[in-house]
């Protein structure tokens, strides 16, 4: 009985990380960044947001790659975050997909 406890439990961590795979969200949002000293602040402030696991900041491109785990928190907490900082952002993907829509289709 002891073993099949033991054997119980060393499984516990292998089936929590497997469930924690499947949360994470990536967003990719547009940010007014000026300098590396913007970049700067949000790493030191957004890696520290509850849920967000990595983060990456294009100076040429002025976007933020967030990727975080979406059962402790969400695209809106983490654009208040961004706010907070007054670093506001966009989700860009949003964005391409209403300008998509907004082209008209042409039949041929």
């Amino acid at each position: 009985m002891k073993r099949i406890i033991v054997f119980l439990m060393a499984l516990l961590p292998f089936l929590g990380m497997s469930a924690a795979k499947a949360d994470k969200q990536t967003v990719v949002l547009q940010c007014d960044l000026h300098c590396q000293g913007c970049c700067d602040k949000v790493m030191k402030n957004i890696a520290f947001e509850k849920g967000v696991k990595d983060i990456v900041c294009d100076l040429k491109t002025k976007t933020v790659t967030v990727t975080y785990n979406a059962d402790k928190t969400d695209l809106d907490t983490l654009l208040k975050a961004f706010e907070r900082i007054g670093k506001p952002a966009k989700e860009l993907k949003k964005e391409n997909k209403e300008a998509q829509k907004d082209v008209p289709e042409v039949n041929q």
